[in-house]
């Protein structure tokens, strides 16, 4: 049985010791990066006053929310979109190298209108309900419009008084389609056609959809960010990276010895999960912001296992066996690891509902990290130390923690009933 279980210690942790090298380049290589490590385009917008909108406080807040609403139906990594003073906008677009292709999507106006033959503006787009990219029967690219119950009434009522007329449907004065009427259309749907290619119509759709911006917005500079600052805050953010994790499973080797080597195995586990969760199961973007909250959370992964051994050590010093105090130690543990975990994923989840940009990016690392690092903490670290004591390779408290040595060991940490025999 020994032998088995010497067996089954051994390759699972050589698994995921293979598991981590094997993964772990590839996993980094999915967290895409944000402006600060990998550059992009940083611009700065300014409300302005017209006779059709005052730029106020709220309107330049509207305009920010939209902008904002554009840019993230764009799939854009992480963007950072803030107000700036009472009337300026600042927006980060981490890897977008175009400046001009940038405004292109996000800078437009939007104002949609349906239009008579005589000019009038019958319609805006304030009774549009959705708006979808889509292939027509002769493939070509069409935006499908939705209208809102409101809107599918005027539009009725605007087709029935049109038979045998143009409808002009504009976007910010240009002539998106003017398709002569052929019957009245009561559904609520309609078709815009004139997109040359499918993303064209995607775009025009994604600004259907956002509304147009109530007020004026002039571009006041539009710069790119190079990726040299960056790189270099790169490179040392990894060499910190390493160095943390390197400085941490030495101090947990020196301190808690088998016991220590079993958190650094489980601290492995820990960094491929967070990586897998942050890169496959959230596509996050990394920031410097982000890289500090992993390193943080890697601190209280570090501190869930040395909670777990400190009360081991307290239930071996009562004289229960290895695997007794083993289990009592985590079922001890667990309340305080749970606490403490819980208050810092409650603040990290205010800071993700509240915070913005990088406060939003550390926020949400942090908490993953954290909830990543309480179930290799009650799961893995259990799993491997469980495995450990069947291999039954010592039983010297010293070589689990105990600050003792293991000549003094069999004296002090023998059974009580022993202890009082030779006393008498």
């Amino acid at each position: 049985m020994r032998g088995k279980a010497i067996v089954k210690f051994l390759v699972v942790i050589a698994a995921i010791i293979g598991c981590f090298a094997y993964f772990i380049e590839p996993l980094a290589g999915s967290l895409k990066q944000g402006l600060d490590l990998q550059g992009g385009t940083h611009i700065v917008l300014e409300a302005e006053d017209t006779e059709h909108g005052t730029a106020d406080s709220d309107a330049v807040e509207r305009a920010k929310q939209i902008l904002e609403r554009r840019i993230n139906e764009m799939g854009l990594s992480e963007p950072i979109v803030q107000r700036e003073g009472a009337k300026r906008i600042i927006i980060e677009l981490p890897g977008v190298k175009d400046p001009d292709e940038a405004m292109k999507r996000i800078g437009k106006t939007a104002v949609l209108e349906f239009k008579n033959e005589k000019g009038e503006t019958v319609m805006t787009g304030d009774d549009l309900k959705d708006a979808k990219e889509e292939m027509g029967q002769n493939k070509q690219p069409l935006v499908a419009i939705e209208l809102s119950d409101e809107g599918a009434k005027k539009f009725a009522d605007l087709t029935s008084k049109n038979i045998g007329r143009h409808i002009a449907i504009t976007l910010d004065g240009d002539v998106l389609t003017n398709p002569v009427v052929q019957q009245a259309i009561t559904g609520g749907k309609a078709t815009i056609s004139g997109s040359q290619t499918l993303e064209e119509a995607k775009d025009l759709a994604i600004l259907l959809r956002s509304g147009a911006l109530p007020v004026k917005i002039n571009v006041l500079e539009v710069r790119t960010v190079g990726p040299s600052l960056g790189q270099d805050s790169k490179d040392k953010s990894v060499v910190a990276f390493g160095a943390g994790i390197a400085m941490i499973m030495v101090f947990l080797l020196v301190l808690y010895r088998l016991s220590g080597f079993v958190a650094n195995v489980a601290l492995l586990v820990y960094v491929m999960l967070l990586l897998l969760v942050l890169g496959k199961g959230f596509n996050a973007t990394m920031t410097l912001p982000g890289i500090a909250g992993i390193i943080l959370s890697m601190g209280v992964a570090v501190d869930a296992n040395i909670l777990i051994f400190e009360r081991f050590k307290e239930e071996v010093f009562s004289g229960k066996s290895m695997r007794v105090a083993m289990e009592a130690g985590f079922k001890r543990a667990l309340s305080t690891i749970t606490d403490a975990n819980v208050s810092v994923i409650i603040t990290a989840g205010i800071l993700t509902l509240l915070g913005s940009g990088p406060v939003k990016g550390f926020a949400i690392s942090l908490g993953l990290g954290v909830v990543v690092s309480m179930f290799t903490a009650i799961t893995v670290s259990h799993f491997l130390l469980r495995l450990l004591i069947d291999c039954n390779f010592t039983n010297h408290p010293f070589w689990f923690g105990a600050n003792i040595s293991p000549s003094k060991s069999a004296d002090v940490f023998a059974p009580k009933s022993l202890k009082g025999g030779k006393r008498k």
